[in-house]
């Protein structure tokens, strides 16, 4: 079974790029795009996670001026903003610097937008912001599709932010406390709501495979997406790093951690990563696999799939149970 390649709606860089850093360029995001498209990644979204507001005014116009180079504009669907609208509560931030969050405003969004110039198609941001529904409405009106991550939400405000224009939750059982309240979560109101695709970290140590269950089930495989929510480091050699001014470990088996903190640091996965581990668990049949790693991504940023490039591909081996990368013709 063969499809032109998988779809990542969350990289924050690889191979030691950073997205967020301040010595991006478009040759290094030209590169990010070779390696990735090499470990079959057909297309993905850039994410710069919460950074300071010269980070964004740099990197926001480097990643847009590469889109427009006829060579990445099937390949760079567009810009993931992870932030800076995010809960600044220790574990729902993550790796997240505190300092760097914003409250809801959408004139600070119109000037991301404009140093983007027009071209995020995806924010996430926490529902329990004060002005975050309006914040999300106004997104939705730009064309940007709002997922909520990162957040202390309770059910009511995940139902008044789904309302208000959200259709997603980011990487959904992560980016929260190890200790949350029993029943009015985040997770339980996630799960529940039906107008909100989830996006989830599939790489073997985000989630444990029960979860991966509960989701899958709970949400159908028509609105499960597996990101790899992959960071700069993902691609490199195990061992010690320096990353967001922290120092994390990369392991042997790619679990990649703060050991001060004891929370993960992101993910040192790729997609076929992912969807291989996910293959490897028989939760789903192959073709609700290709459509969490292909289809549905593509449907919840409005890209049809014909618009992909088909000079590359995957290959799921059905015996085997895992996913190949096929030769560009």
């Amino acid at each position: 079974m063969r499809i032109p390649g998988l779809v990542d709606l969350q990289v924050n860089g690889y191979k030691g790029v950073d997205f967020s850093g301040a010595d991006l360029t478009e040759e290094s995001l030209r590169q990010v795009c070779d390696e990735l498209l090499a470990a079959g990644t057909t297309a993905f979204l850039p994410t710069i996670i919460t950074s300071p507001l010269e980070i964004y005014e740099r990197n926001l116009p480097i990643i847009a001026r590469a889109m427009s180079k006829p060579a990445l504009e099937s390949q760079v669907l567009g810009i993931h903003l992870e932030g800076p609208f995010l809960s600044p509560q220790e574990g729902a931030r993550g790796a997240h610097n505190p300092d760097w969050m914003k409250a809801p405003d959408t004139n600070l969004l119109d000037q991301l937008i404009a140093w983007a110039d027009g071209k995020i198609r995806m924010l996430t941001l926490a529902a329990e912001l004060d002005g975050a529904a309006e914040l999300a409405t106004y997104a939705r009106d730009q064309g940007i599709v709002v997922s909520l991550g990162h957040q202390m939400a309770s059910e009511r405000r995940i139902q008044d932010l789904a309302r208000a224009g959200a259709t997603a939750l980011t990487h959904l059982g992560n980016g929260t406390p190890a200790l949350i309240p029993r029943h009015d979560n985040t997770i339980w109101a996630g799960l529940a709501n039906d107008a909100l695709s989830a996006t989830v970290i599939a790489d073997g140590h985000h989630l444990p495979p029960s979860l991966l269950k509960t989701i899958i089930r709970a949400k159908g495989p028509e609105r499960c997406i597996i990101i790899s929510d992959a960071s700069a480091l993902a691609g490199l050699p195990a061992g010690e790093y320096e990353s967001m001014g922290n120092r994390v470990v990369l392991e042997e088996n790619g679990l990649l951690h703060n050991p001060t903190t004891g929370y993960m640091a992101g993910s040192s996965a790729t997609m076929l990563d992912c969807v291989s581990h996910l293959a490897s668990l028989d939760l789903v049949t192959p073709r609700e696999l290709i459509a969490m790693a292909f289809d549905n991504p593509l449907k919840l940023i409005g890209i049809e799939p014909q618009q992909m490039r088909t000079d590359s591909g995957i290959f799921f081996d059905e015996q085997r149970l895992r996913f190949d990368r096929t030769e560009r013709v």
